[in-house]
């Protein structure tokens, strides 16, 4: 298995898995529509977003995807760069899973979030990927608020 990072010419697969992996999380089946606003702005992002996704591939087949979303914010002490990011999307097809797809993904995405000078990694966790997230240095998080605008 091979990590591939993954680039303009990746765009209609990268739709693809990804529109894969949101009917698997929210249990919804093949015939759910997605609105055109959520299409169109994730296809945007991908092309033109400040993130890095990557494909987990056996020869030309894709047994997974995770992506990086980077932000910047006012530097801090505890990080000085104000570089963080947050871990979405990872996704690895049934058939693959419990082989350790998902956390060569992710530590190649921590390796590649810690040359770029990022100092924080958030993610919202699912239950069944919880105990990879803890395998690789992750803590719960209890601190902060969050406001949702609609």
């Amino acid at each position: 298995m091979t990590i591939k990072k993954t680039d303009a010419n990746d765009i209609e697969t990268l739709m693809q898995i990804r529109l894969e992996m949101l009917r698997v999380v929210n249990n919804l089946n093949d015939s759910e529509d997605f609105s055109d606003q959520l299409l169109e702005c994730s296809r945007e992002y991908f092309l033109n977003g400040d993130q890095t996704t990557v494909f987990a591939m056996d020869g030309d087949k894709i047994e997974g995807c995770a992506s990086l979303s980077y932000t910047t914010i006012m530097p801090t002490f505890d990080h000085p760069t104000g570089k963080r990011a947050h871990l979405m999307n990872v996704y690895t097809r049934s058939q693959f899973r419990r082989r350790g797809v998902g956390k060569m993904m992710v530590q190649f995405l921590i390796d590649e979030a810690k040359s770029r000078g990022v100092t924080e990694i958030s993610l919202d966790a699912t239950q069944m990927g919880h105990f990879l997230y803890k395998s690789l240095g992750f803590n719960d998080n209890v601190e902060g608020m969050i406001l949702s605008i609609k």
